[in-house]
Order: C-alpha cells, then sequence, then structure tokens
C-alpha cells in the first residue's frame, strides 16, 4: 500500500490548465506541468484495495494500485516497468483516454477517486526524460511475416507485440505519414505529436517496417498481401462516418469531423500554412456532443472563429451518476471538456430539420427543433423551430464501422450483425491467416480498447504462427466496449 492514510488526508488535485488567452494562440497541450512532491501525494490516495476495481475499468488490465504505490515510494524506474508490463503506449492513454478506471476506483463510491490517468502519465513523461524507454529487440527471429493494415494504436501495439515476440513485421498506412487517428485525427492540444513520433522511433528501433502512403485494397490487393505474407491483421478502424440526410446536406460548407480535422492537425505540425476549411470569422455549429465534436469545438476556437455552437439531440446529462450507472460501471454525467472551457454555446434536445443555404450555394444557417424522447424514438416540439447561423457546419456523429468497398470485399471476411469484421476467440476472421483488431472488429471504442485489442490480436496470431502461448491477451472478443 502506498501512503496508509492518504486517501483521508490527501484531497484530490488535479493540473491547472494554462490561461483559455494564451493556449488559444498555440496548438500546445492544456495542461501546466504538474509539480512531482503534490503528484506523489496524489498516487499516496490509492488504497490498495483487497479487490482493485480499477482493474475492471481497465480493458488492458493496468497494475495500478502496483505503479501507484512505486511512485509514492519515489521508484520511478520500476514503477515504469509495471506500467509499460500492460500497455505499449501509456503517453497515449495518459492524454487521451476518459480513464474508466477512475470511475471505478473504490475511492471514488463516497470520495473523489485517485488521479490515475495524471499518475500514468507522470511515469511515462518521467520515463522518456530519464533514458529508461529503449528498444526491446527480439531474442530469436521466427522468420515468419506479418502485415498489420493500419497504424493506429490498435495497429501499432499489435505490430509492437509481434515485432518483440521474432515476427518481421510491416505496418502500412494510407496517409503520408503514420499514425492514424493519433496523426491527423487528434488535434495537437490533446495530445502533442512528439509523442507518437519518439515511440515510433523505438518500434523502427525494434524491427518494424512502416510503410506509409500505400492504400490497401488500392495501391496493394488483398490477394496479394495474404500471398505475401504469413498472417495480416486488419486494423483500419471504424472510418465510415455517419451522415445527416437532411435537405441542403449538399451545401458548401457543411463537412464531416474528419474532413476538417486532419488540415488544422497538418497546420500545426508545419505542413501548411493555412487549412483548406478553415473557422476564421464563421459562425460554426457542430453537430454531435462526443470527443469528435469537442475536438472540432477546440480547433474551431484555435482558427478565430466568431462563434462555436455544439448540438446534441440527447437530453444534457445529468452532474452525477444516476441509477442506469451505478459504480463502478462508466457513467454518463455531464462533462466539460477543455475545448469547452474555452467558449462557446451547447445546445442539448435539439435536431437539425434542415441546411439553409446563400444564393452562391453555401450554408448560412441551420432550422433547428426542439425534441423529446417518445417511444425510443424522439419527436419535434412543435413551435420550437427556429435559425442558427451558420458559415461552417461539422459533423461529429460518430462512425458506423470499417469501410467494406476494396480490402475487406476482395478478402472476403464475414461481417457480424452490427456490420464489423466478425472474428473468433482468438481475434481470427472468417479467413485463414486474417486477424483483426481495434475499432474494424468492435466498433468505433476508446483508445485503451484499441489497444488492448492490438495487444490481444497479436497474441492470437503469435499462437496461429507458432503454436506458443508467449504474448499476453488481455482482452476477449467477446467483451464489449465503453462506447
Amino acid at each position: 500500500m502506498a501512503d496508509p492514510k492518504g486517501f483521508l488526508t490527501t484531497p484530490r488535485e488535479t493540473p491547472t490548465s494554462r490561461p483559455v488567452f494564451l493556449r488559444l494562440k498555440d496548438w500546445r497541450e492544456v495542461y501546466e506541468d504538474f509539480d512531482r512532491t503534490k503528484l506523489t501525494r496524489q498516487a499516496g490516495r490509492c488504497m490498495d484495495c483487497g479487490i482493485p476495481f480499477c482493474h475492471q475499468g481497465c480493458p488492458l488490465g493496468n497494475l495500478i494500485p502496483e505503479w501507484n504505490t512505486l511512485t509514492w515510494r519515489d521508484d520511478w524506474r520500476e514503477a515504469i516497468e509495471r506500467l509499460h508490463a500492460t500497455n505499449n503506449f501509456p503517453e497515449f492513454t495518459g492524454t487521451l483516454c476518459p480513464a474508466p478506471c477512475e470511475t471505478a476506483c473504490v475511492l471514488g463510491i463516497n470520495d473523489d477517486p485517485v488521479t490515475i490517468k495524471r499518475v500514468e502519465i507522470s511515469i511515462i513523461d518521467r520515463a522518456w526524460d530519464e533514458g529508461w524507454v529503449t528498444p526491446q529487440l527480439p531474442p530469436t527471429r521466427t522468420g515468419k511475416k506479418v502485415a498489420v493494415v493500419g497504424s493506429g494504436p490498435a495497429g501499432l501495439a499489435a505490430a509492437q507485440q509481434l515485432t518483440r515476440a521474432g515476427h518481421d513485421v510491416v505496418v502500412f498506412e494510407r496517409a503520408d505519414k503514420i499514425g492514424g487517428l493519433l496523426r491527423y485525427g487528434i488535434p495537437e492540444f490533446k495530445m502533442e505529436k512528439f509523442r507518437l513520433d519518439r515511440r515510433l522511433e523505438q518500434l523502427r528501433a525494434e524491427g518494424t517496417e512502416f510503410r506509409a502512403g500505400v492504400n490497401v485494397g488500392v495501391d496493394v490487393t488483398g490477394e496479394r498481401l495474404r500471398a505475401e505474407y504469413d498472417a495480416v491483421v486488419l486494423a483500419g478502424g471504424a472510418t465510415a462516418w455517419r451522415d445527416l440526410p437532411a435537405p441542403g446536406r449538399e451545401l458548401d460548407g457543411v463537412h464531416q469531423a474528419m474532413e476538417y480535422l486532419p488540415w488544422a492537425n497538418r497546420v500545426a505540425a508545419g505542413e501548411l500554412e493555412s487549412p483548406p476549411i478553415d473557422a476564421a470569422g464563421k459562425h460554426v455549429v457542430v453537430i454531435g456532443g462526443g470527443d469528435t465534436g469537442a475536438d472540432c469545438v477546440g480547433t474551431a476556437h484555435r482558427q478565430g472563429a466568431a462563434s462555436v455552437t455544439q448540438l446534441e439531440i440527447m437530453p444534457r446529462p445529468p452532474e452525477t451518476r444516476s441509477e442506469a450507472h451505478p459504480w463502478p460501471t462508466y457513467p454518463m454525467i455531464y462533462r466539460v471538456s477543455s475545448a469547452h472551457e474555452e467558449g462557446g454555446e451547447r445546445l442539448y434536445s435539439v435536431n437539425t430539420q434542415e441546411f439553409l443555404g446563400d444564393d452562391r450555394g453555401r450554408v448560412r444557417a441551420l432550422r433547428l427543433v426542439e425534441v423529446r424522447r417518445e417511444d425510443g424514438g424522439f419527436v419535434p416540439v412543435e413551435g420550437t423551430e427556429r435559425e442558427l447561423p451558420a458559415q461552417l457546419v461539422l459533423l461529429a456523429m460518430g462512425f458506423v464501422g470499417p469501410e467494406r468497398e476494396g480490402l475487406l470485399d476482395q478478402l472476403g471476411v464475414e461481417l457480424d450483425e452490427r456490420g464489423n469484421v466478425a472474428r473468433d476467440h482468438s481475434f481470427r476472421t472468417s479467413v485463414d491467416n486474417v486477424f483483426v483488431a481495434g475499432d474494424m472488429g468492435c466498433g468505433q471504442s476508446l483508445i485503451v480498447w484499441a489497444i488492448a485489442e492490438g495487444r490481444s490480436a497479436a497474441a492470437g496470431v503469435d499462437a496461429f504462427l507458432t503454436g506458443r502461448d508467449a504474448l499476453p491477451a488481455p482482452i476477449a472478443p467477446t467483451d464489449r466496449p465503453i462506447s
């Protein structure tokens, strides 16, 4: 156990955010550095529970009480060893994960939970600073070749595990740089890309090969991939976005979130001077109340939008847990992200009836109506229609599954009832040497689930190629992620 009285004497504390007027001038991460003494005291709040429900909340099975105790004891070197034992990329989860482990913390039953996520990112940042993160070279080579399609967190986790197991791994990415949504979907203010780049250098040093700018299914067929590699891992994500087929959808200025966010990331990376889709001086409306919508909100603020309004068809969530989400489940509650702190308005229980355009074919406003839940659906509230000015509309309503055209059709893999790639207990698809990991197999989910899926799929591939049981598999395909 860490501090035996820590949970009684130390209140929860988190890092302060940089002032809004400053952070809107750049793309750097939002939070200030956290004093190491304060961080150690926060780790000391962990009670080392007899049954640590934080494990139940974390699909990776992170050894949270162990590395909390080690941090409190100032044994940071051993803390990163325990953290890396279950998580290939704690810098990704430490910045991007919504921390279901914290909502499952036993202390959270009647007090504020332990700041698990802050301890996690502090451990890995210290490890990088001290030079403790080094390439882990495989002791032997198997001679087996594995292709990983997609370089997001699931693909990278699978690739690193398989490379370390001695296989020759090639990661294919259709974008011009490696990283998937970590590179061009996640805004810089949520995770600066140096965190991704230094981890990719570790993977390269371990022997993983990366091929960017290769659209598998177009540049390389599925049949050729199967013929040239002993196993294939599909980790392309759930990239088929949900649309809003309301009248006026074809107007100029109405875009999907993932048509908008990558350009901003390219500007932040210095690849472009200005984005082709720009919020500067415009009234911006974001349709969708989730994390992607919040990413659009924060990006529009930094581009100098005249106003930003985020719409959500669901009612506003409660401030605290409801009976429908008892501890230790992940609760649907009202949350304020750093992007929401920066301004704008959030409207709940509203639906877009029509996109209204000007005489040049550009969107000028939305026609909204308030809605109420009824018989499992939403019905308009009479007399609540109104117009909302908008020169840029961003659709951030989630994703409906993987893209089927091209690679999946070529491989002939079976899909499940949700339209995702079906897989067995070892993450193998209906095609013998083809496996699937991440959102392509389980649907849109969290980054922590993607890493867990990548690790588990790697275990299945290694067993298929060698017959051994050497790699950990933190989850089973029947587990359902928190979405």
